[in-house]
């Protein structure tokens, strides 16, 4: 195996040629076998400690519980079918997927300012939160959001900027 990393890094061997040679199966290829067994090798160190590392498991566990969320919320979004691609054309799935996520991400824009803005007006009156209190909220709910109902556009309102920062410390009055 140390010379097959050797080789490609050299220049000698082709990752396309490994790759076809690892692709069978076979009981006589020992270079597969070989890759296989440090694979299971690598697999289990990283469970020997994923399971003494508690921090790591905490880390991991939040990550997925943050991907799974977003991916319940883009279900959600999708229009018909509870979020299964019916098509299959390859293109047709990832204008699909696409779609499903720009309209996701608008929402979770919009969320964000409202919530930012709504935090901004409990600072100015002097009511203060928590880092923690803040850390809970999500930019993915769902309760106020009409997905199937009528929709009117008014292209004239006056739309607030967007602020980017949001500080957890009230504003200071200026001394004149």
């Amino acid at each position: 195996m140390l010379r097959v990393a050797l080789s490609i890094k050299a220049g000698r061997l082709m990752p396309s040629t490994i790759l076809r040679k690892l692709g069978t199966a076979s009981r006589k290829n020992k270079l597969y076998f070989a890759f296989r067994e440090l694979g299971r090798v690598i697999r289990t160190g990283f469970l020997l400690q994923y399971l003494s590392d508690a921090d790591l498991r905490s880390l991991i566990q939040g990550a997925t519980n943050k991907s799974e969320a977003f991916n319940n919320f883009i279900k959600w979004v999708t229009f018909g079918g509870a979020g299964i691609i019916a098509e299959n054309d390859r293109d047709a799935q990832r204008k699909i997927i696409k779609y499903s996520h720009v309209v996701a991400n608008c929402l979770i824009f919009h969320h964000v300012q409202a919530q930012t803005r709504i935090l901004q007006q409990l600072l100015a009156e002097r009511l203060h939160f928590s880092d923690a209190t803040i850390a809970r909220l999500s930019p993915y709910p769902t309760e106020h959001v009409n997905r199937f109902g009528a929709y009117a556009l008014n292209l004239r309102r006056d739309v607030p900027l967007p602020q980017y920062e949001f500080r957890n410390t009230p504003p200071r009055k200026r001394n004149r």
